[in-house]
């Protein structure tokens, strides 16, 4: 969206302009198709040897998952964006994207595009946040914290389906289904599926989810109290667009000429009436000053009086 909101549309699809959750739901799968692609070279250069997972880790993957030790954290601070998009199994990029897809889907159809994006990205930051202060001061972990590592989608999917419900819990899915199932009702199921899949001795497992569905859950009470957090991002965003739009309107150009910077031809043309006493007019303003002095208007005028012959 480079420049103003764009109208609401009540259906999405996959391939619409500017689909918000299209391009999160490419990216995951962009990344994990490059990092699997790149694990399956190490396993076939080093598997003899049975240290293909170590060696990917330290030579590609702890590039882009963000470590729990502020001291390497410092030295790969760009980990803290990265690790959001970052899975290394079949299994997790498929529950995360289904319901990435799922919740993505219905706030697309219950606010528009502006929101997707920005809810993911607080949450997958506030997941990554709760993640590094847990290993740093909880004292049972912090025997783990040099080694600690945290990736993937969760935070950020949490923190939608929290935000989406909260839009519009009474929101219907399967109309057709006895009257539907309740939006509530399906995130209430995600996050318990979402917790029972965490061990109960992996405590920091619990953090990211936690901190996400808070971060969904305060982000739409500052929306109700007029305080959208996602403008900030949005206008970012379009300035990054705008920068390589060779149409972009001029700074100061209002809305109206915006929505007619590309047309080559003018929204509306005004032709004036052709009155005897404008004619009148203009032969006298000829008389006292000259042909010259007549706007292009006037001229307009004369010539159609005078191909009307109305003098």
């Amino acid at each position: 969206m480079a420049y103003t909101e764009k109208e609401y549309q009540q259906r999405i699809s996959l391939g619409q302009s500017n689909n918000a959750l299209t391009k999160l739901l490419v990216i995951h799968l962009v990344v994990f198709v490059i990092l699997f692609f790149i694990q399956t070279v190490f396993y076939f250069l080093y598997k003899e040897d049975n240290k293909y997972t170590q060696l990917f880790f330290e030579k590609i993957l702890k590039w882009f998952v963000v470590p729990a030790d502020l001291n390497q954290l410092a030295s790969r601070p760009w980990t803290i964006l990265t690790s959001m998009f970052v899975h290394t199994t079949v299994w997790p990029i498929l529950a995360n994207m289904l319901w990435l897809w799922t919740f993505g889907y219905i706030m697309q159809d219950l606010t528009g595009n502006r929101k997707i994006i920005p809810v993911f990205l607080y949450g997958g930051l506030a997941g990554v946040i709760a993640f590094i202060a847990a290993f740093n001061l909880i004292p049972s972990l912090q025997g783990q914290l040099p080694n600690a590592v945290n990736f993937g989608a969760a935070a950020g999917v949490t923190a939608l389906a929290i935000a989406t419900t909260m839009v519009s819990p009474g929101y219907r899915l399967f109309p057709m289904l006895n009257g539907g199932i309740p939006l509530w009702i399906l995130t209430a199921f995600y996050m318990i599926v979402a917790v029972a899949t965490v061990p109960t001795y992996h405590i920091e497992g619990y953090v990211p989810h936690l901190a996400g569905a808070f971060t969904g859950f305060l982000f739409m009470m500052m929306v109700r109290r007029g305080y959208d957090w996602s403008d900030w991002m949005n206008n970012f965003f379009d300035w990054v667009n705008n920068l390589f739009n060779p149409d972009k309107p001029r700074k100061g150009k209002s809305i109206k000429d915006e929505l007619f910077y590309k047309s080559a031809t003018h929204p509306y043309k005004k032709t004036p009436n052709i009155t005897q006493e404008r004619i009148d007019d203009i032969l006298d303003k000829i008389n006292h000053k000259g042909y010259h002095f007549l706007t292009d208007e006037e001229k307009d005028l004369l010539k159609r009086a005078s191909e009307e012959d109305l003098w």
